[in-house]
């Protein structure tokens, strides 16, 4: 009896480690959510207020109606700073619903593509375990392409709202025909984030809000891929660069080089800008056919023709490549509003407003990586 009694004693004291242990991990898996949700919002902010104004344009060059009312991204910024919605303060319009969006888009962007890692490692028992190290840049895309795809349900809400607000002050600044003046009050009430997502419910429900959800899970999936694995890769090559140019020096010097541990925010930058290319380019016709889907009932009640139409008869001899899927009362697929773009426009249509979201995305993404990466040095 005594001995049983030992041996539980004995069993019972071995327990407390391993209790001791799992406490710790979640407590720090805890922390690190913690810090990806806060750092990665604070980085989202400040990386959306920078290109807002870029991504305004890029929407409106999108959407815009057929045959095209801007000449290109100069002619759109322009525009835009002449229109009577404010000048400069109209690249802003409808800002505070990117700002959430981005806040949740790059929190949870960090958030998921760090479980991914987590979550691959205690599968594959081969890979890298200490905390810290880096995982081969094939597992790396994968998690990255996981963590896009989680992302894209949160996002696809926020973006419908961004995109139908953007859209409304650019049919309204450039809307000089008088058969659209309905057209013009309708969507001055849709300014309004609110305003926006009350109509949307009451119309389409609440699946109504994950129109182009296709859209964007292609263009998060592969997107966010390219993200992390550009970042990533290109910050391995300079710190391999800057490792081998220590060791060189050191020769000279006889001392004993080591190796950086951490990488210098010049890196960090250039890394996070060459990431900002890769994700917006790749997958660009995707987000061009998302932004035409959650954008299409505005053009089609603010076309001319769509207005004319609702009093009168199609015309037998009219063009099926000018008809709207929304006049008809249908909302347009995916396959069916990427065929009518490159009916109408062809491949350059797929790649409107490209050049102006390449180039704004690249300081973006830099400053994003780089206070993110910054704040949980910070931390650390």
């Amino acid at each position: 009896m005594a001995g049983t009694l030992d041996n539980q004693h004995k069993i019972s004291t071995l327990k407390v480690p391993a209790d001791d242990v799992t406490q710790t991990l979640a407590k720090d898996q805890g922390v690190e959510a913690f810090k990806d949700i806060t750092f990665g919002s604070i980085a989202g902010i400040i990386g959306k207020t920078i290109e807002y104004p870029f991504d305004t344009v890029k929407v409106r060059l999108q959407s815009q109606p057929y045959p095209p009312i801007y000449s290109g991204p100069t002619d759109c910024f322009l525009q835009s700073l002449h229109s009577p919605e404010g000048g400069f303060r109209s690249l802003y319009r409808g800002v505070s619903a990117p700002f959430f969006g981005a806040a949740i888009e790059t929190s949870s962007l960090f958030f998921c593509y760090r479980i991914a890692q987590s979550a691959l490692q205690s599968l594959d028992p081969t890979l890298p375990q200490g905390k810290g190290d880096k995982l081969p840049l094939g597992a790396l895309l994968a998690c990255g392409a996981v963590s896009g795809a989680a992302t894209s349900l949160l996002l696809t809400p926020i973006e419908l709202v961004k995109c139908k607000l953007q859209y409304a002050v650019t049919t309204n600044g450039n809307n000089n025909n008088n058969n659209c003046t309905n057209s013009a009050s309708q969507l001055q009430q849709r300014r309004n984030p609110l305003t926006v997502i009350a109509s949307v419910f009451r119309q389409h429900g609440i699946l109504g809000f994950w129109r182009g959800q296709l859209g964007t899970l292609i263009r998060e999936t592969g997107g966010t891929a390219a993200w992390f694995g550009s970042y990533e890769g290109v910050l391995t090559a300079l710190r391999r660069y800057t490792d081998a140019a220590a060791s060189e020096a050191s020769r000279e010097t006889e001392e004993d080089a080591k190796p950086s541990s951490s990488s210098p925010v010049s890196h960090q930058l250039l890394a996070g800008a060459s990431a900002g290319v890769a994700y917006n380019f790749m997958f660009f016709p995707a987000d061009t056919i998302k932004s035409r889907m959650q954008t299409e009932e505005i053009a089609s009640a603010s076309s001319p023709s769509s207005t004319s139409s609702s009093s009168s008869a199609v015309s037998p001899n009219s063009s099926p490549s000018t008809k709207s899927p929304v006049t008809a009362n249908k909302q347009s697929t995916f396959y069916r509003s990427g065929a009518e773009l490159w009916q109408q426009q062809g491949l350059k249509g797929f790649y409107r407003g490209c050049g102006i979201t390449v180039a704004r995305s690249a300081p973006s993404s830099a400053v994003i990586f780089a206070v993110f990466e910054g704040l949980k040095g910070w931390a650390a």
